[in-house]
């Protein structure tokens, strides 16, 4: 048996060793630490990785890398806590509640919708928490299952990822060239729409055989609190990604224009002093809300790196067996997409990315197909379905739920959307 053949197999049994570290839960930015450097070593003894390498490339230059990514993330929580603050998310809700009248289906499918394009451009634990305190005790009190409301409400979050800028830059540094642009956003948008769609259905499915109630109103008074924003302030989360899409605009400037435009049709800035203290305020919370993403942002491409150097070693004992195939390949992502749960190997923010460092070794995979293709169990099963993200568990205890009813509620459902979706990664990237 060769050097090299051995050492991919070392490094195979490492991957499967963190895909159950991650699995039971373990600290990621921990078990990717850790990762690096056994992935180092074996390099170095392997002959491909030099002394150099690992310092300069590695565990220098690849938080360096995610520099410019992890500023992206500070501003899109700031611009999630101005949302709040200034009330515009609660009035856009209540707008909504208004909206739906005296129909619980209709109100519940639009608080969804209201909630996807919300996360089109915010980001951050703090956002989803502060509007999920709004919305779960609104759906709650029209009838909505317990379970049901947090899988509605959290996969409507998730569907706005598909285009929410924050998350795609946190992304793009896996895949050097992939570009936020009209191509991609065609497919985005696309995935989005079906999986709102999704779960439209999932809600008039089950709410058939649910006996919903007009109680709502006196939850839904709730929601107009001292905080009112005027009608004109509530088309700020769609400023972002207009000025993104449209105009062609980087993502921190079309933050920082949406955020002062939020602040000043709401009266928030009244005068110089206001002015420091909110700006101060949120952007603190921003950052407090995001903290621990950011070390995780920071740990994760010294894997990244390191991967990559380590691929001439997954080529001598893999290169004859991963199939080459979009079509194959998009069909087993079908299959196996559960394994985006529970930080496995098919999402990102988990062993996925030591998944992605093998399919890179494939030729025929360019970044086009892998990002997309890597992104829906990551969106869908991970941040929309999955127990271990963050703000889903707060969700669960929040309306004392339990894991088991949560899983059974959300994930066939994620199941149909990763389906479907990854047969778009197919027609948009694959044919």
């Amino acid at each position: 048996m060769s050097l090299n053949i051995l050492i991919g197999i070392i490094l195979l049994l490492t991957f499967v060793g963190f895909t159950v570290y991650a699995i039971k839960g373990g600290n990621l930015m921990i078990g990717f630490l850790i990762m690096s450097i056994i992935w180092v070593a074996l390099g170095m003894i392997g002959g491909v990785i030099t002394w150099e390498d690992a310092q300069v490339k590695v565990f220098q230059g690849g938080p360096e890398s995610w520099g410019s990514t992890a500023v992206i993330v500070i501003f899109g929580s700031w611009f999630g806590q101005v949302l709040i603050k200034t009330g515009v998310a609660s009035t856009l809700i209540r707008k909504t509640v208004e909206l739906g009248g005296d129909k619980p289906l209709i109100t519940t499918i639009l608080l969804c919708l209201v909630t996807g394009l919300i996360f089109t451009s915010t980001f951050g634990a703090g956002a989803v928490v502060a509007i999920g305190v709004i919305i779960l005790p609104i759906l709650l009190s029209l009838g909505v299952p317990k379970p049901l409301a947090v899988s509605s409400y959290l996969m409507s979050v998730g569907s706005g990822m598909y285009v929410n800028i924050v998350l795609f830059k946190q992304m793009q540094g896996l895949f050097e060239g992939f570009k936020y642009d009209n191509n991609y956003l065609k497919f985005g948008f696309a995935a989005m729409a079906v999986q709102l769609l999704v779960v439209f259905i999932m809600i008039g499915v089950r709410l058939k055989k649910t006996n919903v109630n007009h109680s709502w109103a006196a939850t839904a008074g709730k929601v107009s609190s001292d905080e009112q924003a005027p009608w004109y302030a509530l088309i700020t989360p769609l400023i972002p990604v207009v000025l993104a899409i449209v105009f062609k605009w980087q993502p921190i400037p079309a933050f920082i224009v949406a955020s002062f435009y939020a602040l000043f049709v709401t009266g928030k800035i009244k005068s110089f002093k206001e002015c420091e203290k909110i700006i101060t305020k949120t952007f603190y919370d921003g950052v407090v809300d995001v903290a621990s993403l950011l070390g995780f942002l920071f740990i994760l491409p010294m894997f990244n790196k390191v991967s990559g150097l380590d691929a001439v070693f997954f080529n001598e004992i893999l290169g004859g067996v991963l199939p080459t195939n979009k079509l194959l390949i998009c069909i087993v992502f079908i299959i196996l997409v559960p394994l985006g749960l529970f930080r496995g190997p098919l999402t990102v923010f988990g062993a996925g990315s030591a998944t992605l460092s093998i399919l890179r070794t494939v030729p025929a995979f360019g970044a086009a197909f892998l990002f997309p293709l890597m992104y829906i169990p990551t969106i869908t099963m991970n941040i929309s379905c999955c127990p271990t993200q963050s703000w889903n568990l707060w969700a669960i205890n929040y309306t004392k739920n339990t894991t088991r009813d949560f899983l059974k509620s959300g994930v066939i459902w994620g199941w149909i959307i990763c389906a479907i979706n990854i047969g778009l990664v197919y027609f948009f990237y694959g044919m």
